[in-house]
């Protein structure tokens, strides 16, 4: 863990980094001094063990034996030695009809499968869906393809973001109450289904504010992170909105080091990334191959800014595939794409090929288990 890390302070003020001057800077989009060529894939990842399905029906959440912490996945708990790859921010299942109509559903089963067998063979092991009931989250489902492909799937809880909160809801219930409900999903599982969440999110905020719902909704994360130890993972795209979201779960209490803020490659400000960073919590570029070649490019630069500058460890990857075109079956660059490509450019851009396999192995296990 990088040393600057170890000295983050979960009680400094956010606002001491400077949310306006933050958010005044001028675009940067210098991303890599040069087009990456001729780039060798990494030797090969090692797969992850195969599922224990005898454990299951174990009663542990999040729970050390011999000071290990266990992930909780959809069919049941995982050591952290056998997560292997990690893809921290994803969608298997999503129902985002409302903003991009039938581009937005992700409801095949079959076709699910066969997009995760692929995810396998580049030698993926366990995938963090953050899909939730706002969005059509389905516990079950999400249980069925991880016990026929063999790829770990950890669950998110919590409530996502506007304009998909129920506002009427959110006006009646209390933060303690949402945060019941969210520790319920952790401790017994999602109603009747007995599948269980082993991280909260991704929640977040959908302009640049937190509006009143997400506020509560945000608060009721960090009150069940209190209770349950679970990582929070939330979504800040476009804007620089991550920096009030750790201040307000600073203030329930959430050390940023058990935080990760998402869609930090769609903010194109370099400084905005240094200073989550320098917060403590990790940064996630989890655009990874769902865009542009230029959107590519221009996240492997913010990569290399944060390696740059001693924040290597708080680096996390991930494609965010929540569009039917984002999917190879549909000419998208599936769930394998950061493993066979990202990697390598990332490599022949000068990184370390023992950096690279951190992004994918050592960082998002840190972050999902709190151990450095």
């Amino acid at each position: 863990m990088h040393e600057e890390r170890n000295k983050a302070n979960p009680g400094r003020a956010v606002e001491d980094i400077g949310f306006q001057a933050i958010r005044q800077q001028a675009l940067h989009r210098r991303g890599l001094e040069g087009p990456v060529q001729e780039c060798q894939p990494l030797p090969p990842l090692a797969h992850h063990r195969m599922l224990d399905r005898e454990r299951a029906g174990s009663l542990s959440i999040h729970v050390g034996h011999h000071d290990r912490v266990d992930i909780m996945t959809v069919t049941g708990p995982v050591g952290p030695e056998d997560l292997g790859v990690v893809l921290p921010h994803e969608h298997v299942f999503i129902d985002l009809v409302r903003e991009y109509r039938g581009n937005g559903l992700l409801n095949d089963e079959h076709l699910a499968r066969a997009e995760l067998a692929a995810l396998l063979e580049a030698g993926g092991g366990t995938l963090v869906d953050l899909t939730l009931d706002e969005i059509g989250r389905d516990p079950a489902a999400l249980r069925r393809v991880s016990e026929a492909t063999g790829v770990q799937i950890v669950m998110g809880c919590g409530h996502y973001r506007d304009p998909y909160l129920d506002r009427g809801w959110f006006d009646r219930m209390s933060a303690d109450a949402i945060a019941d409900e969210i520790t319920r999903d952790i401790t017994e599982g999602v109603r009747d289904t007995g599948v269980r969440a082993g991280i909260i999110g991704e929640i977040g905020a959908d302009r640049r504010y937190i509006s009143a719902a997400e506020e509560r909704s945000l608060r009721a994360a960090g009150r069940a992170h209190r209770r349950t130890g679970l990582t929070i993972s939330t979504h800040a795209a476009r804007w620089p909105v991550g920096l009030e979201q750790l201040a307000l779960l600073a203030d329930e209490g959430v050390d940023p080091r058990r935080v990760i803020v998402g869609h930090a490659d769609s903010v194109p400000i370099p400084e905005y990334h240094l200073a989550l960073a320098g917060q403590g919590c990790y940064v996630s570029f989890d655009g990874i191959g769902t865009g542009s070649r230029f959107d590519l490019h221009q996240a492997a630069g913010y990569v290399l800014n944060l390696v740059q500058a001693g924040f290597g460890d708080q680096i996390l990857l991930s494609h965010d595939v929540c569009l039917r075109d984002h999917l190879r079956a549909h000419g998208g660059c599936g769930y394998g794409f950061l493993i066979t490509e990202f990697l390598p450019m990332l490599a022949a851009a000068g990184l370390d090929e023992t950096q690279v396999r951190r992004f994918v192995t050592e960082n998002p296990r840190a972050a999902l288990t709190g151990e450095a």
